[in-house]
Formats: C-alpha cells, structure tokens, sequence
C-alpha cells in the first residue's frame, strides 16, 4: 500500500475566525458553571400541542428575559477599561449561537434577539427561523463581512465593543449567550462566551427532565444568586411560559408559519 505521507499547512479557514476571536476574548472572563435538572414534562406535553413547532430555544430565552427583569446583575457587564466598573442595560438583548452550512463550509453565526420579554413565543420563534433558513450573507451580513477582515483589524472591533461600547455593545453583542446542542442528544458544560450570561440546556430524559446549566461571569455574581436565578428560571418556564404556550391562538399559527 502506498500513500501521501506528506503534511500541508493552509490558512484558517473564514468560517472559523470569528469563533477564534470569542474563544480569544473568553479567556479574560472568569466563567463558572452551575446546573439544575428542571422537570420539564408538563411543558413538553403542552408544546406538543400547539400546531406550530416553538423550539426549545425560545422557550428558554423567553424565560431568560423574564428572569432578568427580576435579576438586574443578568442585565450587568464588567468593564475592565479605563477602570473597574459595571454597566446595566436597561433591557435584555438575547444572542443565539446557530450552526450554518454556507459556501461549502460550516459556520457559527449569532443571531440576536433585542427586548426578548416583550415578545410573544410566536415572534420569537420568527426569528429564530429566520436566522435558520435565511440567507446567512443577508442575515448574518455584518458577521460575514467582519470574517473577512485582518485579525488585528477584527480584534480591534471587538475591543471596541467589548471595553468601550455600552449601548453599542448589548445591541451588538447581546445581554445574554444561548448555546446548546440539545437537539443533537448532547450537552455543552461551559460554553465560551463574553458574556455575564450564558445558557446551555440538555436533551429532555425519558420523565420530561433535563440538566440546564448557567455559566456566569463570577465578578458580577457569586453561586448562590445563580442557584437561585436556576430554580425562578425553572418556575417561570412551568408557570408563565406554560401559559403563553396554552394561550396561542391555533389560527395565529397556521397563519404565521404559512
């Protein structure tokens, strides 16, 4: 047998260098991680009722935005430059890691969902269906236009945003990280994020439960405020996210997903 025993070296692929600016960022993020495993078998049977499909994902990130309005630290970022400080959004801007094919390569884009407790399951779930079947250089066009930047050009935007932007930067880069791969069977431990905020969740087991986990930016919060934004998080999914889901008009739906 005979074969091409030779290496190659070639350049970082595109869809790969945004990813390796945020893992290059999270590192000055003191990230921990706490989970809770919610019993959620009354909302799984409720959702699979209502004739249009609500992901998972807008479920939790309804309920995020919910809790944040009780938990203002969820709304908080620690500035670094030019000094020690803390900013506080006024409202929650939910940013969505979603896994694209494009141009023959895989990509992470993130889609961002502004003032997500002042929308409706119906109008979360447009967007989010948006960030998944629409065109990614439309959608995700500022994304794909920074990729094609020099790293050092790149870099410096995202310092910008990250230690200077205020407003700029929640609008940009989200309050708050939703990532899971929960529909592929798999759970993700801590994932990287820049965020105060991130949320991951697990596949549902056979009793309706699964392990939801909130990393967090540990000089904004400690893990007693965490175990209790865990367990509103789980009362609020079975209580008014429930409801809303048992609320939605059937004819709304058909209409919506026409």
């Amino acid at each position: 047998m005979s074969g091409d025993n030779n290496g190659k070296r070639f350049a970082v692929p595109r869809s790969r260098k945004l990813t390796s600016d945020l893992l290059w960022f999270n590192h000055a993020v003191p990230q921990c991680g706490h989970d809770r495993i919610c019993d959620l078998s009354v909302l799984a049977a409720a959702r699979s009722n209502v004739p249009r499909r609500i992901s998972w994902v807008s479920l939790f990130v309804r309920a995020y935005a919910l809790v944040a309005q009780e938990y203002p630290q969820l709304r908080q970022t620690w500035y670094r430059w030019p000094w020690a400080h803390l900013y506080q959004h006024p409202s929650s801007v939910a940013t969505i890691t979603i896994h694209r094919d494009w141009r023959g390569e895989p990509w992470l884009f993130w889609g961002s969902i502004q003032r997500p407790e002042d929308l409706s399951l119906c109008e979360i779930q447009d967007q989010l269906e948006l960030f998944r079947d629409g065109s990614p250089g439309t959608v995700f066009r500022q994304q794909t236009k920074l990729a094609q930047f020099p790293i050092l050009l790149r870099r410096m935007i995202w310092w910008w945003n990250l230690n200077v932007a205020t407003v700029g930067r929640a609008r940009r880069l989200g309050t708050f990280f939703l990532s899971t791969l929960a529909g592929r069977g798999a759970e993700i431990q801590i994932p990287p994020s820049i965020h105060t905020g991130c949320l991951t969740f697990g596949p549902l087991d056979e009793f309706g439960k699964c392990r939801v986990t909130l990393a967090y930016d540990h000089r904004v919060m400690d893990g007693a405020m965490v175990a209790d934004i865990l367990q509103e998080l789980e009362t609020v999914i079975n209580t008014e996210i429930l409801s809303e889901l048992q609320r939605i008009p059937p004819v709304t739906c058909e209409e919506r997903a026409a």
